[in-house]
This record gives structure tokens, C-alpha cells and sequence, in this order.
């Protein structure tokens, strides 16, 4: 295993702050910036697939203003001519029997690409855009034009079901859907909304160029992963028993993403903690993000991953205490909340099952605590 230089040990800082800063201005959003984080680590491309209005094109727009690279974003209909996202045809050099675009500014040139509603994309288009996200090439007239492409994001409101766009579709290597913040976020998110509206933002400033992130890529194949690998075959084993099959190419290309999150952990050795990637890599239909979820949390029950899903209940938690306080007796919501604590108690319970590690039994109790010292709060208020 690889000891962090303190080049490395740079890099992976860098990483770390562009991650949390992608995260800073939008609540509940943590799965959706590590998931464009690791997406830019491991030079594949991403699909952010959610309803209107969830944040999946500012987190895109974002990313790009935190990184200094050439970016190109466009929103894609079915009308979309060519021409808007390669550039126009060179007229004078038409006139002299030479056909060529003219690239500048446009997807040919960028390094880090969003194209929004990328599944309305038209087939005058769609073949363009395969293949450049799958050999870096824009196939244009007779000119074969070598792209610097890093990653393009996309972001859709749907899952395709056409079958010309299911190649389009398999080259995300990361998909992830992207729902409304949960109930418990909701007065964070009226809190930053309301900032907004009065023209308070949250400062951008570039954190990581180009080179920086392909010195990341190039971190990845010192990663050990060679400790993991039989837990990951039977994970496939298992996938493919619940009907979540996977081809030859996503299985192979799944190790660098694993190999990614371990190197966000600033570790050299992958864990099983970092197959919670799956999560993002596996699941191609709306259903599949649902189930890849219970049989992660079936499966993967590792320190690092209870630690995280204990402190995502505590936050809760507390902000239904402040909502609670701010409540009259007899208030209908107090018997909603009451509901939801009784659910947090049992996740608790299933989480820290068959677990002996005392750092979590520890936790685990003092969360208890709180959830039935919450409990009879509401119980008063309720007068039960």
C-alpha cells in the first residue's frame, strides 16, 4: 500500500474542498456533489435524472464555476441543429472546397461539458455526441476532430426508454436520481432560498484546474483494490439474483470509481465501505435506485458506512427539535413528526444490529436517548 506524498496529500485536499464547496450553497444535496466529484476524478461522465427544480443544473453550472477549465453547457430539444453545439460550417472555406467547423467556444473544445435535457437529443446530433463521450472523436464530413473532453454531465427530468438512446444512456458511467430534500431539510431549505431572493450568494472562487484533476486520475491505479474484490464479486452475484445485471465494460470501469471514493477517504486501499458506489453505477431504471439502496444497506454494514447513516439521523433529529419548539400544542405536524421518530428508532435499531463495534453501540444509544427524549416532548404537547 502507497504511503500519501505530500504532493498527494495536496491533490486529495484540493479534492476534498471542491467537495464540500460544491455542496456548501444547496441543502440535503451531499450525494449529489460526490457523485459529480467522483465523475470528475475518474474522467467519466455522469447523468444528474430527477424532477424540475431539484438543483441539478446549478450543482452542474457549480462544478464548472469551481474549476478552472474550458466548459461548454447547453440545453438540448429536439430541434438543436448541430451546428449549436459544434459550431457553425466555415463559409469562406466552403467557397474553397473546404469543409470544416468553426469549434470555438463550442462542445468540440471543451474540457468539462453540461448539456441539459441531454435525452431529448435528436439523431442529427445523437451519434456526435456518442461518440464523443465514448472516443474523445467528433466524427464531422470527412474530418475526424480529437476532442479534449474530460467529463460531460447531463441532467434530465427522465430515463430514456427509446432504443437509439440506450447507448447514449450506458455511456454514464455514474446515474444518479436526484429527489426532493427530505421533509427534515425543509426549513434549511426555505432559510437558503429566502437568501437567494434577497441576492445573498455563496462565493465562488476556482479551486481546481484541469491538471489538477488529471493528476487525481492518475492517483487511481495506486489504489489497492485487490482486498476487496471477492466482496465485490459477490455483490455482482447478489445484483444479478435481483435482476440488476451489469455488462463487461461497467463491471471493469466500477474499480475506478470504487478506487475514486477510497482516494476521497485520502486512503490508498480500497475498503468495503467504498462499494457504496455501486449505489450510483448500477441501477439504470427509476425502480433499480430503490433497490440497489436495500441491498446496499443489507450488505454493506461497515463502520464508516453505519457512522455516516447514524449522523445523517442525528442531524434529523435535530432539526425536528428545532421545528418541535417552534410548535403550539395540538399542532396536527407534531403527530407526522411523531411518526417519523418512531421510523429513525427503528432504522436505528436495524443499523446497529449484529454490530459490536463500541464507538457505534455508544452512538447508537445516545441517539435513542434523544429520539425518546424528543418523544415525550411531543407526547406533552400533544397532552397523550
Amino acid at each position: 500500500m502507497c504511503n500519501l506524498s505530500e504532493d498527494s496529500s495536496n491533490l486529495l485536499d484540493m479534492a476534498n474542498k471542491f467537495l464540500a464547496s460544491l455542496e456548501e450553497p444547496f441543502v440535503g444535496r451531499h450525494e449529489e456533489a460526490l457523485v459529480l466529484t467522483l465523475s470528475l476524478i475518474t474522467g467519466e461522465h455522469v447523468v444528474l435524472i430527477g424532477e424540475p427544480g431539484t438543483a441539478k443544473s446549478a450543482m452542474a453550472r457549480r462544478s464548472a464555476d469551481l474549476l478552472e477549465a474550458k466548459y461548454f453547457k447547453y440545453l438540448l430539444t429536439k430541434f438543436t441543429e448541430p451546428s449549436e453545439l459544434f459550431g457553425p460550417l466555415d463559409i469562406a472555406g466552403l467557397r474553397r472546397g473546404i469543409y470544416k467547423r468553426i469549434t470555438k467556444n463550442k462542445l468540440p473544445e471543451a474540457e468539462i461539458a453540461f448539456l441539459d435535457e441531454i435525452f431529448n437529443a435528436n439523431s442529427a446530433v445523437l451519434n456526435s455526441i456518442l461518440s464523443i463521450m465514448q472516443e474523445r472523436i467528433l466524427y464531422d464530413g470527412y474530418n475526424e476532430i480529437k476532442v479534449p473532453l474530460w467529463t460531460l454531465m447531463g441532467a434530465s427530468n427522465r430515463i430514456p426508454e427509446e432504443p437509439e438512446l440506450e447507448a447514449l444512456y450506458d455511456r454514464f458511467l455514474f446515474r444518479h436520481n436526484v429527489k426532493p430534500v427530505d421533509e427534515e431539510h425543509w426549513e434549511g431549505l426555505l432559510d437558503a432560498s429566502w437568501d437567494i431572493e434577497k441576492g445573498i450568494y455563496i462565493q465562488t472562487s476556482k479551486i481546481m484546474d484541469i491538471s489538477n484533476v488529471k493528476a487525481l486520475n492518475s492517483l487511481l491505479f495506486k489504489v489497492d483494490i485487490n482486498n476487496i474484490k471477492s466482496k465485490l464479486l459477490r455483490m455482482f452475484m447478489i445484483l444479478n439474483e435481483k435482476g440488476l445485471q451489469l455488462s463487461d465494460r461497467r463491471k471493469g470501469k466500477i474499480l475506478k470509481a470504487i478506487a475514486a471514493h477510497a482516494l476521497l477517504e485520502k486512503r490508498y486501499q480500497a475498503t468495503e465501505s467504498d462499494l457504496i458506489v455501486l449505489k450510483y453505477t448500477v441501477p439504470k431504471s427509476i425502480e433499480d435506485f430503490e433497490k440497489i439502496g436495500t441491498i446496499l444497506m443489507e450488505e454493506l454494514k461497515t463502520k464508516d458506512r453505519v457512522m455516516r447513516e447514524l449522523e445523517e439521523i442525528t442531524s434529523n433529529i435535530k432539526n425536528s427539535r428545532r421545528s418541535i419548539q417552534q410548535m403550539q400544542s395540538f399542532d396536527p405536524r407534531l403527530l407526522e413528526i411523531y411518526k417519523n421518530l418512531k421510523a429513525a428508532k427503528s432504522k436505528v435499531q436495524n443499523l446497529v444490529q449484529d454490530v459490536e463495534d463500541e464507538e457505534i453501540r455508544k452512538k447508537a444509544e445516545e441517539l435513542n436517548d434523544m429520539i425518546e427524549s424528543l418523544s415525550q416532548e411531543i407526547m406533552i404537547k400533544l397532552n397523550m
